[in-house]
Protein backbone atom coordinates (compact mmCIF):
# COMPACT_ATOMS: atom_id res chain seq x y z
CA UNK A 1 0.00 0.00 0.00
CA UNK A 2 1.27 3.32 -0.71
CA UNK A 3 1.20 5.28 2.79
CA UNK A 4 4.42 7.09 2.33
CA UNK A 5 2.67 10.13 3.28
CA UNK A 6 1.92 8.49 6.74
CA UNK A 7 5.40 10.04 7.36
CA UNK A 8 6.59 13.08 7.02
CA UNK A 9 9.85 14.36 7.14
CA UNK A 10 12.42 17.23 6.26
CA UNK A 11 9.69 19.85 7.35
CA UNK A 12 10.89 23.32 7.44
CA UNK A 13 10.73 24.47 10.63
CA UNK A 14 7.80 26.76 11.65
CA UNK A 15 9.61 30.14 11.83
CA UNK A 16 10.84 29.49 7.52
CA UNK A 17 6.81 28.99 6.75
CA UNK A 18 6.38 32.07 9.02
CA UNK A 19 8.43 34.00 7.39
CA UNK A 20 6.77 33.16 3.70
CA UNK A 21 3.66 33.47 4.82
CA UNK A 22 4.88 37.34 5.76
CA UNK A 23 6.32 37.78 2.73
CA UNK A 24 3.28 36.87 0.35
CA UNK A 25 1.28 38.92 3.01
CA UNK A 26 3.10 42.01 2.35
CA UNK A 27 1.99 42.30 -1.19
CA UNK A 28 -1.51 42.84 0.15
CA UNK A 29 -0.43 45.08 3.03
CA UNK A 30 0.88 47.31 0.45
CA UNK A 31 -2.73 48.06 -0.94
CA UNK A 32 -3.02 50.20 2.27
CA UNK A 33 -0.43 52.49 2.07
CA UNK A 34 -0.85 52.94 -1.15
CA UNK A 35 -4.45 53.92 -1.23
CA UNK A 36 -3.05 56.39 1.56
CA UNK A 37 -0.72 58.11 -0.42
CA UNK A 38 -3.11 58.73 -3.26
CA UNK A 39 -5.81 59.94 -0.80
CA UNK A 40 -9.06 60.51 -2.59
CA UNK A 41 -7.23 60.36 -6.36
CA UNK A 42 -8.07 57.73 -8.45
CA UNK A 43 -6.20 56.18 -11.43
CA UNK A 44 -8.00 54.40 -13.54
CA UNK A 45 -6.72 51.46 -15.38
CA UNK A 46 -7.82 49.82 -18.39
CA UNK A 47 -8.09 45.97 -18.14
CA UNK A 48 -4.99 45.82 -20.13
CA UNK A 49 -2.62 47.84 -18.25
CA UNK A 50 -4.17 46.35 -15.02
CA UNK A 51 -2.93 42.64 -16.69
CA UNK A 52 0.54 43.83 -17.78
CA UNK A 53 0.78 45.25 -14.09
CA UNK A 54 -0.24 42.38 -12.05
CA UNK A 55 0.90 39.40 -14.78
CA UNK A 56 -2.88 38.55 -14.61
CA UNK A 57 -4.65 37.91 -17.91
CA UNK A 58 -7.29 39.56 -18.98
CA UNK A 59 -8.86 35.96 -19.41
CA UNK A 60 -8.05 35.42 -15.63
CA UNK A 61 -9.42 39.00 -14.85
CA UNK A 62 -12.84 38.47 -16.15
CA UNK A 63 -12.90 35.04 -13.95
CA UNK A 64 -12.22 36.90 -10.70
CA UNK A 65 -14.47 39.59 -11.31
CA UNK A 66 -17.63 36.55 -12.03
CA UNK A 67 -15.99 34.71 -8.59
CA UNK A 68 -16.24 37.60 -6.84
CA UNK A 69 -12.78 37.37 -6.11
CA UNK A 70 -11.31 40.76 -7.64
CA UNK A 71 -14.02 43.00 -8.86
CA UNK A 72 -12.98 46.17 -11.29
CA UNK A 73 -13.10 49.43 -9.15
CA UNK A 74 -15.92 50.80 -12.48
CA UNK A 75 -17.71 49.04 -15.22
CA UNK A 76 -18.30 51.36 -18.20
CA UNK A 77 -22.41 51.42 -18.43
CA UNK A 78 -22.75 51.72 -22.39
CA UNK A 79 -19.65 49.60 -23.09
CA UNK A 80 -19.30 46.99 -20.45
CA UNK A 81 -15.43 47.65 -20.10
CA UNK A 82 -13.84 46.95 -17.03
CA UNK A 83 -11.60 49.78 -15.23
CA UNK A 84 -9.09 49.11 -12.05
CA UNK A 85 -7.75 51.27 -9.39
CA UNK A 86 -4.18 51.65 -9.11
CA UNK A 87 -4.60 50.69 -5.41
CA UNK A 88 -6.35 47.20 -6.48
CA UNK A 89 -2.29 46.47 -8.29
CA UNK A 90 -0.72 45.12 -5.23
CA UNK A 91 -4.32 42.82 -4.85
CA UNK A 92 -3.95 41.74 -8.09
CA UNK A 93 -0.01 40.67 -7.36
CA UNK A 94 -1.07 38.94 -4.36
CA UNK A 95 -3.59 36.86 -6.09
CA UNK A 96 -0.62 35.64 -8.97
CA UNK A 97 1.78 34.61 -6.37
CA UNK A 98 -1.27 32.54 -4.26
CA UNK A 99 -1.67 30.95 -7.57
CA UNK A 100 2.14 30.57 -8.91
CA UNK A 101 1.35 28.68 -5.02
CA UNK A 102 -1.19 26.42 -6.24
CA UNK A 103 -3.49 27.86 -4.43
CA UNK A 104 -7.68 27.11 -5.02
CA UNK A 105 -9.23 30.02 -5.63
CA UNK A 106 -11.57 29.27 -3.10
CA UNK A 107 -8.82 29.65 -0.35
CA UNK A 108 -7.28 33.22 -1.81
CA UNK A 109 -10.75 34.13 -1.38
CA UNK A 110 -10.21 33.37 2.34
CA UNK A 111 -7.04 34.79 2.38
CA UNK A 112 -8.03 38.23 0.90
CA UNK A 113 -10.90 38.15 3.13
CA UNK A 114 -9.53 37.27 6.52
CA UNK A 115 -10.50 39.25 9.42
CA UNK A 116 -6.22 40.55 10.42
CA UNK A 117 -3.21 39.48 9.87
CA UNK A 118 -2.98 36.13 12.12
CA UNK A 119 -5.55 34.63 10.28
CA UNK A 120 -4.29 35.31 7.05
CA UNK A 121 -0.90 34.00 7.73
CA UNK A 122 -2.70 30.86 9.54
CA UNK A 123 -4.32 30.12 6.04
CA UNK A 124 -0.87 30.85 4.07
CA UNK A 125 1.37 28.48 6.43
CA UNK A 126 -1.46 26.19 5.82
CA UNK A 127 -1.01 25.89 2.08
CA UNK A 128 2.57 25.99 2.18
CA UNK A 129 2.45 22.99 4.79
CA UNK A 130 0.20 21.28 1.84
CA UNK A 131 2.66 22.27 -1.05
CA UNK A 132 5.64 20.96 1.54
CA UNK A 133 3.94 17.80 1.87
CA UNK A 134 3.41 17.04 -2.03
CA UNK A 135 6.91 18.37 -2.69
CA UNK A 136 8.01 15.57 -0.39
CA UNK A 137 5.86 13.01 -2.11
CA UNK A 138 6.87 13.96 -5.75
CA UNK A 139 10.80 13.99 -4.26
CA UNK A 140 9.69 10.43 -3.00
CA UNK A 141 8.18 8.89 -6.26
CA UNK A 142 11.41 10.44 -8.47
CA UNK A 143 13.40 8.62 -5.99
CA UNK A 144 11.40 5.30 -5.92
CA UNK A 145 11.25 5.59 -10.41
CA UNK A 146 14.94 5.68 -10.23
CA UNK A 147 15.74 3.28 -7.86
CA UNK A 148 13.24 0.78 -10.11
CA UNK A 149 15.21 1.64 -13.60
CA UNK A 150 18.54 1.46 -11.88
CA UNK A 151 18.65 -0.94 -9.35
CA UNK A 152 17.88 -4.53 -10.04
CA UNK A 153 15.77 -6.28 -7.91
CA UNK A 154 16.92 -8.38 -5.30
CA UNK A 155 15.70 -11.96 -4.91
CA UNK A 156 13.29 -12.73 -2.32
CA UNK A 157 13.11 -15.13 0.46
CA UNK A 158 9.39 -16.53 1.31
CA UNK A 159 7.88 -19.30 3.88
CA UNK A 160 5.04 -20.47 4.39
CA UNK A 161 3.18 -20.11 7.75
CA UNK A 162 -0.10 -21.45 8.81
CA UNK A 163 -1.35 -18.83 10.55
CA UNK A 164 -3.90 -19.12 13.67
CA UNK A 165 -7.08 -17.84 14.16
CA UNK A 166 -6.86 -14.58 16.22
CA UNK A 167 -8.67 -12.31 18.46
CA UNK A 168 -8.00 -8.60 17.72
CA UNK A 169 -9.34 -5.30 18.32
CA UNK A 170 -10.03 -3.68 14.65
CA UNK A 171 -11.32 -0.92 12.52
CA UNK A 172 -13.22 -2.51 9.12
CA UNK A 173 -14.09 0.05 6.36
CA UNK A 174 -14.63 0.82 2.90
CA UNK A 175 -11.39 2.34 1.75
CA UNK A 176 -10.77 4.54 -1.15
CA UNK A 177 -6.75 3.42 -2.44
CA UNK A 178 -6.65 7.36 -2.45
CA UNK A 179 -7.61 7.83 1.02
CA UNK A 180 -5.37 4.94 2.76
CA UNK A 181 -2.65 6.88 3.91
CA UNK A 182 -5.20 8.84 5.96
CA UNK A 183 -7.24 6.29 7.19
CA UNK A 184 -4.40 4.07 8.16
CA UNK A 185 -2.78 6.20 10.14
CA UNK A 186 -6.28 7.46 11.61
CA UNK A 187 -7.22 3.65 12.65
CA UNK A 188 -4.00 3.04 13.96
CA UNK A 189 -3.72 5.56 16.31
CA UNK A 190 -7.45 5.14 17.55
CA UNK A 191 -7.01 1.53 17.74
CA UNK A 192 -4.01 2.12 20.20
CA UNK A 193 -5.54 4.93 21.93
CA UNK A 194 -8.28 2.26 22.83
CA UNK A 195 -5.74 -0.41 23.49
CA UNK A 196 -4.25 2.00 26.17
CA UNK A 197 -6.91 2.97 27.93
CA UNK A 198 -8.35 -0.22 28.54
CA UNK A 199 -5.64 -1.81 28.96
CA UNK A 200 -5.96 -4.51 27.23
CA UNK A 201 -2.65 -7.25 26.71
CA UNK A 202 -0.78 -6.84 23.18
CA UNK A 203 -1.00 -10.26 21.45
CA UNK A 204 1.53 -9.52 18.56
CA UNK A 205 2.21 -6.61 15.84
CA UNK A 206 -0.32 -4.35 14.30
CA UNK A 207 -1.67 -5.90 11.06
CA UNK A 208 -4.14 -5.03 8.64
CA UNK A 209 -6.06 -6.96 5.70
CA UNK A 210 -6.47 -5.96 2.26
CA UNK A 211 -9.76 -7.16 -0.19
CA UNK A 212 -9.14 -8.37 -3.56
CA UNK A 213 -11.76 -5.25 -4.48
CA UNK A 214 -9.59 -2.93 -3.12
CA UNK A 215 -6.80 -3.35 -5.53
CA UNK A 216 -9.25 -4.25 -8.21
CA UNK A 217 -11.69 -1.26 -7.69
CA UNK A 218 -9.37 1.14 -5.48
CA UNK A 219 -12.23 0.89 -3.26
CA UNK A 220 -12.94 -2.15 -0.73
CA UNK A 221 -12.21 -3.56 2.47
CA UNK A 222 -9.54 -2.81 4.76
CA UNK A 223 -9.04 -4.33 8.08
CA UNK A 224 -6.79 -2.63 10.87
CA UNK A 225 -6.20 -4.55 13.91
CA UNK A 226 -3.96 -5.15 17.12
CA UNK A 227 -4.09 -8.73 18.32
CA UNK A 228 -5.20 -8.98 21.94
CA UNK A 229 -5.30 -11.37 24.23
CA UNK A 230 -7.35 -10.06 27.00
CA UNK A 231 -9.77 -7.55 26.23
CA UNK A 232 -13.24 -6.09 27.27
CA UNK A 233 -15.44 -5.26 24.37
CA UNK A 234 -14.84 -1.85 23.30
CA UNK A 235 -17.18 1.03 22.19
CA UNK A 236 -17.33 2.92 19.30
CA UNK A 237 -15.88 2.50 15.97
CA UNK A 238 -13.04 -0.01 17.17
CA UNK A 239 -15.23 -3.50 17.40
CA UNK A 240 -13.49 -6.62 18.98
CA UNK A 241 -13.45 -9.42 16.44
CA UNK A 242 -11.80 -12.73 15.17
CA UNK A 243 -9.20 -12.54 12.28
CA UNK A 244 -9.17 -16.03 10.64
CA UNK A 245 -7.32 -18.50 10.04
CA UNK A 246 -5.00 -18.65 7.25
CA UNK A 247 -1.90 -19.99 4.89
CA UNK A 248 0.20 -17.59 4.02
CA UNK A 249 3.42 -17.06 1.68
CA UNK A 250 4.96 -14.26 3.64
CA UNK A 251 7.91 -12.34 2.44
CA UNK A 252 10.28 -9.37 4.59
CA UNK A 253 9.69 -6.02 3.04
CA UNK A 254 12.31 -3.61 4.52
CA UNK A 255 11.75 -0.12 4.36
CA UNK A 256 9.59 2.51 2.70
CA UNK A 257 6.29 1.56 2.41
CA UNK A 258 5.94 3.78 -0.80
CA UNK A 259 8.17 0.87 -2.18
CA UNK A 260 5.88 -1.97 -1.00
CA UNK A 261 4.61 -2.61 -4.54
CA UNK A 262 7.82 -4.30 -5.43
CA UNK A 263 7.49 -6.62 -2.70
CA UNK A 264 3.82 -7.01 -3.89
CA UNK A 265 5.31 -7.69 -7.35
CA UNK A 266 7.93 -10.25 -6.25
CA UNK A 267 5.84 -12.41 -3.74
CA UNK A 268 2.62 -12.24 -6.30
CA UNK A 269 5.38 -13.82 -9.09
CA UNK A 270 6.40 -16.58 -6.26
CA UNK A 271 3.05 -17.80 -5.94
CA UNK A 272 1.93 -17.59 -9.55
CA UNK A 273 4.66 -19.64 -10.73
CA UNK A 274 3.99 -22.01 -8.32
CA UNK A 275 0.33 -22.00 -8.91
CA UNK A 276 -0.12 -21.94 -5.53
CA UNK A 277 -2.37 -18.94 -4.85
CA UNK A 278 -6.08 -18.78 -3.78
CA UNK A 279 -8.62 -16.05 -3.09
CA UNK A 280 -8.61 -14.42 0.04
CA UNK A 281 -7.21 -11.16 1.48
CA UNK A 282 -3.77 -10.17 1.31
CA UNK A 283 -2.42 -9.52 5.11
CA UNK A 284 0.26 -7.35 6.06
CA UNK A 285 2.12 -7.56 9.38
CA UNK A 286 3.84 -4.32 10.87
CA UNK A 287 6.77 -5.66 12.84
CA UNK A 288 8.52 -2.44 13.15
CA UNK A 289 6.69 0.93 11.84
CA UNK A 290 6.88 4.56 12.04
CA UNK A 291 5.37 3.82 16.14
CA UNK A 292 8.83 2.02 16.93
CA UNK A 293 11.25 3.61 14.49
CA UNK A 294 10.85 6.94 12.53
CA UNK A 295 13.56 6.12 10.04
CA UNK A 296 12.00 4.30 7.23
CA UNK A 297 15.31 2.43 6.51
CA UNK A 298 14.55 0.24 9.60
CA UNK A 299 11.20 -0.71 9.27
CA UNK A 300 9.80 -4.15 8.45
CA UNK A 301 6.92 -5.32 7.07
CA UNK A 302 5.30 -8.70 6.42
CA UNK A 303 3.61 -9.37 3.29
CA UNK A 304 1.22 -12.56 3.23
CA UNK A 305 -0.16 -14.11 -0.03
CA UNK A 306 -2.93 -16.62 0.80
CA UNK A 307 -2.18 -19.89 -0.82
CA UNK A 308 -2.66 -23.65 -1.19
CA UNK A 309 -0.79 -25.33 1.68
CA UNK A 310 -0.60 -29.09 -0.11
CA UNK A 311 0.83 -27.15 -2.99
CA UNK A 312 3.45 -25.10 -2.02
CA UNK A 313 6.93 -25.47 -2.50
CA UNK A 314 9.03 -23.16 -0.93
Amino acid sequence: MDTASLARRGRPPTASRHRQATEVESWINRAAPWTEQTGDMTTRLSIGDFSRMTRLSVKSLRRYHDLGLLEPADIDRYTGYRYYDASQVPIGQAIRRFRDLEMPLKHVREVLRAPDASARNKLIIEHLELMESALQQTQQTVASLRALLEQPLAPITVEYRAVSAMTAIAISEPVHMRDLATWWSEAFDELHSVLISMSAVRAGPNGALYSNEFFEEELGEVVAFIPVSDMPIPFGRPKLIEIPEAELAITVHKGAISELDQTYGALGTFVAEREIGVQGPIREFYVVSSNEASAEAVHLTEVGWPVFHTKVEL
